[in-house]
């Protein structure tokens, strides 16, 4: 499970409690802290949890910063994981800073919660629908960001997509890590979902593959469409596959949701995402695709040989705006 689950000696209570760390991956500090408060609550998130009760910060700070940079870096980072906290309608009480060769910043999520606030990651039932709330890609992004002053790397992919589009799909890829799962958790509730995991470090077929092994039932998930950042699937493949986006196997930082739904919840499931994120300036990011199916099988996931690449273009972007009004989420067929 993304978080344990520890029934109390009080009656009826459980403490829901889940920590995560990383190493910086993007160059803006109160990103980075957003960020990494964001893929610490996405643990209760994917188990339907929508409120928390504390959070704790951890924090390295690297030995080889000056001070100069210390005290410019530092407090932008905690600020930043402090206001992504209140977001989240939490607050950070306390934590631990150390000194190391690297960057690290993380937490702890902590909610004292009844059972009917958490939805367990093992009910998926053949029929079901897998949908996923963020685009994937964010590694390809922040990778081929850095290439722009990488003249050996920029040579490989310059000849599918400009350096706007790089700077664009980097703004996109922050911008969608820093953004809370807590309108997903909400929603789990709303429309009856039956199992959920955030798509992080392993990757969506990683994840998909751990959460179908966890289903009590003995079912299989299949994916069909996926949900790219526009251009990363470009990227990708003129990089000769190196980050596997495709094959489902980029790992992913703060990601979205994947959530197996009841077949007729699972368009008004992402409706409401669409039409929520959309109200919050969300833009195209803030919604959420079908992408596959639940089947009787042997508890694995996979991806079918050539799956349908969604292109999510960038928020703010002329094509974002178009796509804000366009249809619902593509179906399977």
């Amino acid at each position: 499970m993304d978080c344990c689950v520890i029934p109390l000696r009080h009656g009826g209570l459980s403490l829901v409690q889940t920590t995560d760390f990383f190493y910086p991956l993007v160059d803006d500090p109160y990103m980075m802290g957003r960020i990494a408060c964001a893929n610490v609550l996405s643990d209760l998130y994917a188990m339907g949890i929508t409120e928390c009760d504390n959070m704790l910060m951890l924090l390295s700070v690297s030995q080889k910063m000056n001070d100069k940079d210390r005290e410019r870096v530092m407090p932008l980072i905690i600020q930043g994981f402090r206001d992504a906290a209140e977001e989240g309608g939490t607050s950070v009480t306390g934590g631990q800073t150390v000194i190391n060769p690297w960057i690290i910043v993380g937490g702890v999520a902590s909610v004292v919660c009844q059972p009917n606030e958490v939805i367990m990651p093992d009910g998926a039932v053949p029929g079901d629908v897998l949908v996923l709330t963020k685009p994937l890609g964010t590694q390809v992004a922040v990778n081929a960001h850095q290439w722009l002053d990488q003249t050996e790397r920029w040579n490989k992919i310059k000849l599918v997509v400009t350096k706007e589009e790089v700077r664009e799909a980097y703004q996109e890829a922050m911008f969608s890590m820093a953004t809370l799962n807590r309108t997903a958790a909400g929603l789990m509730h709303k429309f009856q979902a039956h199992a959920a995991t955030d798509v992080t470090g392993f990757g969506l077929l990683g994840h998909a593959h751990n959460l179908a092994a966890a289903q009590r039932s003995e079912v299989a998930f299949v994916i069909h469409n996926l949900p790219v950042i526009a251009k990363m699937a470009a990227i990708s493949k003129a990089c000769g596959n190196m980050f596997n986006l495709i094959q489902g196997t980029s790992a992913e930082t703060s990601g979205g949701l994947l959530v197996c739904l009841p077949r007729e919840q699972a368009a008004k499931f992402c409706s409401e995402m669409k039409s929520q994120g959309s109200a919050g300036g969300q833009g195209a990011a803030g919604g959420a695709w079908i992408i596959g199916i639940v089947e009787k099988g042997d508890r694995r996931a996979r991806i079918i040989e050539k799956p349908r690449i969604i292109e999510v273009p960038p928020r703010g972007s002329p094509a974002a705006n178009q796509d804000n009004s366009a249809s619902p989420a593509p179906s399977l067929s």
